[in-house]
């Protein structure tokens, strides 16, 4: 796949290869500009005039890592095309997310590829994790809360309608323009951090019981009532609720089952009883 730069991030690398600008700019990225550094992975921000970017790099991940997550039935991320196939599939289908101004690899040994994406920063955005952190004290309006639902059903129903499953698909993945909330419908809403996203011609179910079972945990203790859940489910299906439940309740009852697992084993409590 080719390796690209923006006209603009062109300019500023001017005659490096973007690889090695890439890499040279995340070795002197100061602390607070760097996000995660991890398993031969590493986030973090520059600025080009007034524009902030977000960089990730990936420097090969190694055999020990690439076996540790074969053995567990895993399949490694291997660098960043994964997520830069996705940005360019969920553009492809209207999903908002965010805007490549970069992308490049190199190598074909799978556990030393080196790699990069350049992705614009997302401003004025917080994510819904922290805007719905106080839901279930100061309740959001009506609209409000049905307009966010809605929107967060139709973007799981048109992800994963177009064969792709996030897998780690929580509310802190999603970033809210608050000031769509007021201006536009259905809100403003970006869909991030994709670079364990698969996309596949057929996906088994079992992925899209994973995607819907972590939002659902990652929403429990936002004040959810039982007609929110129902809302939710007519949507993404596409039916009247009941007529979902019935047509296929075992798969919303796996989703139910994961997302209590989950909050149990991250709260170590039971999950907060929806009625």
């Amino acid at each position: 796949m080719t390796t690209f730069l923006s006209e603009e991030l062109q300019k500023i690398s001017g005659t490096s290869e973007p690889l090695d600008w890439l890499f040279l700019l995340a070795d002197k990225a100061k602390s607070i500009d760097v996000f995660r550094e991890k398993e031969g992975r590493k986030t973090f921000r520059f600025k080009s005039g007034n524009r902030y970017f977000f960089a990730k790099i990936h420097r090969g991940v190694g055999w020990k890592e690439i076996l540790k997550n074969l053995f567990k039935l895993r399949w490694p991320v291997l660098g960043a095309e994964n997520e830069y196939r996705a940005l360019l599939a969920l553009n492809a289908v209207g999903i908002e997310t965010m805007t490549v101004e970069g992308f490049g690899q190199s190598g074909c040994n799978p556990a030393k590829r080196s790699s990069f994406i350049v992705t614009e920063e997302l401003y004025n955005t917080i994510s819904l994790e922290d805007y719905c952190a106080g839901w279930s004290v100061q309740k959001p309006s009506y609209s409000e809360k049905c307009a966010l639902l809605e929107k967060l059903a139709r973007v799981s129903r048109a992800m994963h309608g177009a064969g792709i499953n996030h897998r780690d698909y929580y509310l802190c993945h999603f970033h809210l323009d608050v000031s769509s909330l007021a201006t536009v419908e259905p809100p403003v809403c970006y869909l991030i951090d994709l670079h364990r996203a698969q996309i596949r011609s057929r996906t088994s179910r079992r992925w899209y019981i994973k995607d819907l079972a972590g939002l659902y945990y990652s929403a429990m203790d936002a004040g959810l009532r039982r007609r929110d859940l129902l809302r939710f489910i007519s949507i993404y299906s596409g039916v009247p609720a009941s007529t979902a439940l019935k047509q296929d309740g075992s798969f919303w009852q796996q989703v139910e089952k994961r997302a209590n697992k989950l909050y149990r084993r991250d709260h170590g409590r039971a999950a907060p009883v929806i009625d």
